[in-house]
């Protein structure tokens, strides 16, 4: 099985900034994309950013110009570094990756999810 592990939540004020870590471990032969999506209480799961193993990016439309997405591909670790951030920002932030994984018969692919960190921004 594949772990991903995020850290780096936490309390900030409207205007500041956080980076957001998710390292994947365990029996990984590739990880083609990595993702950060995030939930608000009473609001449903939606995509904040991902990342493709080439780098290509994709964010939503209201954290454009504010967040940034990058990976370590050596390290299979993603970053989501979050400036200027508001308080609609508030919600749980979950990493999820998808690839490939080795096991008994070879290899498979795998969506994983990690346990999700949380972002709160005061105003």
């Amino acid at each position: 099985q594949v772990q991903l592990v995020e850290s780096g939540g936490g309390l900030v004020q409207a205007g500041g900034s956080l980076r957001l870590s998710c390292a994947a471990s365990g029996r990984i032969f590739m990880i083609n994309a990595m993702a950060w999506y995030r939930q608000a209480p009473g609001k449903q799961r939606e995509l904040v950013a991902d990342i493709t193993s080439g780098g290509i990016t994709n964010y939503l439309d209201s954290v454009k110009g504010r967040f940034t997405i990058s990976r370590d591909n050596a390290k299979n670790t993603a970053y989501l570094e979050m400036n200027s951030l508001k308080p609609e920002d508030t919600a749980v932030y979950y990493c999820n990756a998808a690839g490939e994984e080795l096991w008994l018969f070879g290899r498979r692919r795998f969506n994983y999810w990690g346990q999700g960190t949380q972002v709160t921004v005061s105003s």
